[in-house]
């Protein structure tokens, strides 16, 4: 578990942009059961998620596109949450960061650590906005 003086930040930084941190298993649980469309960001204290992740997602909802639901688990800091995060997000190995995309609590698009190592915050952005005109329309 990492202190909250060092995560508080970065969760913080999330939180100003609109998302909701989602602490339990229950809160994870009731948000993805919404209809709709719903973005899970597990964040990291890694230096991607610092320099292009969270930038890049919250980059990403300012357009007009963008899920009904924003919400955030914190790997390291909410094991429960995240565990019941990643149930979800099945058949994809557990990563951080992660972004999740929702339709009607059903996992439809997937950004893992792999896809966010490398590149840009706005690369990111981008990525996520043609998802966001597929799904959340």
């Amino acid at each position: 578990m990492y202190p909250q003086e060092l995560t508080a930040p970065m969760e913080a930084q999330l939180v100003q942009a609109g998302f909701s941190a989602l602490k339990t298993p229950e809160e994870v649980e009731n948000t993805l059961k919404l209809e709709g469309s719903t973005l899970v960001v597990v964040n990291s204290v890694c230096g991607c998620a610092a320099g292009t992740a969270r930038p890049g997602v919250i980059a990403s909802i300012e357009g007009d596109a963008k899920p009904n639901n924003l919400v955030t688990v914190f790997a390291g800091v909410d094991g429960a949450a995240v565990g019941k995060a990643r149930e979800f997000m099945v058949p994809f190995p557990p990563s951080s960061p992660a972004v999740a995309l929702f339709k009607d609590g059903k996992l439809v698009h997937m950004l893992e650590r792999h896809h966010i190592e490398g590149r840009s915050a706005e690369m990111i952005a981008d990525h996520l906005k043609e998802a966001y005109a597929e799904y959340c329309k």
